[in-house]
């Protein structure tokens, strides 16, 4: 599993993340996140709307959940998240979500107090027409090479993919130098 939503390879192609040298769709954090919105989705609808359950399938595969059901159901037990028998990892997964929406939603009662976070955007995606060295990519941005980096994992050797995507997050601040850097980049292109 790699990247934010711990995608599978299995899965990941499923869903449209593309892997190869250059690129890992898992570690894509626009990319990844639309792909695990969309598997959630799958698994709602695929457990009758029970997101308990779908969310216990996305920790140990829909697969496994169904066999635990029909292994309970077949005994005439309860089929909810919490009668199945899924493995520990699954078991401690989706109590430990459970905690965490409850703090988040209440966290003074937790004796935690949250820095707000503005409801904006911090980066921006900019489609750079072709393969581009990160580090160049980062200079034109006026950016530190690690800080462009972290806003790209997906890449695995400090260049975008030649067959693409050719799309690289920067930080909002960024992003009118960024374009600005890159047309001037492709007219001089164009006038040799």
């Amino acid at each position: 599993a790699a990247g934010l939503w711990q995608f599978i390879p299995g899965t990941a192609r499923r869903y449209g993340l593309k892997q190869n040298w250059y690129y890992d769709g898992r570690r894509d954090v626009v990319a990844a996140t639309t792909a695990a919105l969309d598997y959630l989705e799958f698994l709602s609808k695929e457990f009758d709307g029970d997101w308990l359950l779908a969310v216990a399938a996305y920790n140990t595969g829909e697969a496994n959940v169904a066999k635990a059901i029909a292994r309970n159901r077949a005994a005439g037990k309860p089929t909810d998240f919490f009668s199945l028998k899924l493995p520990r990892e699954t078991r401690a997964y989706v109590p430990k979500l459970l905690a965490m929406r409850r703090i988040v939603a209440d966290p003074t009662s937790h004796g935690l107090a949250f820095a707000p976070i503005p409801n904006q955007s911090y980066f921006a995606k900019i489609d750079v027409g072709g393969q581009i060295d990160l580090q160049v990519a980062a200079e034109m941005a006026g950016m530190a090479k690690e800080e462009m980096l972290a806003l790209n994992p997906a890449f695995n050797h400090w260049v975008t993919d030649p067959d693409g995507p050719h799309e690289l997050l920067v930080p909002v601040d960024r992003h009118a130098r960024f374009v600005e850097a890159i047309l001037a980049d492709f007219d001089a292109d164009h006038r040799r």
